[in-house]
């Protein structure tokens, strides 16, 4: 809360649900009804991702969101939200959970924050450009104290390109590849294929850490239904590689990233051979993070090696 006050100039407004653990979709549908129904609220921020924000589609009326657009900024589950606000027309932004980024030991990151700031703030023409240094260790919230000292960070290894000899602009969709994932099993809020034609492929995997592969196996499944063939470019975060169960040593992180990317390359070479696509940007599950426009505009260009995005 200081944090937004503070650093950004805002006044954070509370819904009943926000520090409620365990309230029902119906209620969390509520609440986001009520923020988004609220003339006063400039912007709506999810405090934290989760598992079942899928359960609390139903309960939001679609007259009230397109009747009060505003900007939402979350990422993880809330691909669930992002992904129903493209399905309406409305950009939204990947990226900025308030508790991952507000909370953060050691305070706020300076690129989140200048990220985070130009998604509240501006529609401006950015270059999204590679970190000099990341972690994807995780602060304990249960402990106070850890928020106190930056956690430990690793030398960016830079970005990998796949057929940069192409350079391709368009509007994105995406976000976490698990939750997309859940989305097409439930078959409940993705449109046709073809709806799909042109855009560009956000992608991010989460602290669950899913094997190579299971993504794999996720991706050969947008190839199946047809939908992986439609992206002529795809942006593939930093894959996060560590959590509280499992803390594998940094070169046993970095095996685990290299894994990943080749079998996204392998779900690539099989349905999409001719994709652009980048791994590496920190617009994940790491540290810092950027924040993309979603339903926005991206240029993906393979020839200078540039990711710039309108927000």
């Amino acid at each position: 809360m200081r944090a937004l006050r503070d650093q950004l100039g805002l006044e954070p407004v509370e819904y009943a649900t926000t520090r409620e653990v365990g309230a029902s979709a119906r209620d969390r549908a509520r609440d986001l009804m009520a923020a988004f129904s609220d003339p006063s609220i400039g912007a709506v921020m999810a405090s934290i991702g989760g598992s079942d924000q899928l359960t609390v589609l139903p309960y939001l009326d679609p007259d009230v969101l397109l009747a009060n657009p505003k900007r939402f900024l979350g990422y993880s589950d809330n691909t669930n939200l992002l992904n129903y606000l493209w399905n309406l027309g409305i950009v939204s932004y990947h990226g900025g959970s308030t508790m991952a980024h507000l909370a953060r030991p050691g305070g706020t990151h300076p690129l989140s924050l200048d990220s985070l700031k130009k998604a509240l703030f501006t529609n401006d023409t950015v270059q999204i450009l590679p970190v000099e240094r990341f972690t994807d260790l995780e602060a304990d919230w249960s402990d106070i104290s850890t928020l106190e000292e930056e956690l430990a960070t690793t030398p960016d290894p830079g970005w990998h390109w796949h057929n940069s000899g192409t350079i391709v602009s368009g509007h994105t969709w995406g976000g976490n590849l698990e939750i997309l994932h859940w989305n097409l099993a439930a078959n409940r809020w993705i449109r046709p294929v073809e709806d799909y034609e042109g855009c560009i492929l956000i992608l991010e995997t989460s602290e669950e850490l899913p094997s190579p592969r299971d993504v794999y196996f996720m991706l050969r499944n947008f190839g199946e239904r047809g939908l992986l063939q439609q992206f002529p470019a795809l942006v593939v975060a930093k894959a996060k590689a560590w959590n509280r169960e499992s803390r594998p040593d940094e070169r046993a992180r970095q095996a685990y990233r290299e894994e990943q990317r080749d079998a996204v390359l392998r779900a690539l070479d099989e349905y999409n051979p001719g994709a652009l696509a980048v791994f590496g940007p920190d617009v994940g599950h790491t540290d810092p993070q950027l924040i993309l426009p979603y339903g926005g505009p991206m240029l993906v260009d393979g020839h200078s090696q540039r990711l710039v995005v309108t927000y």
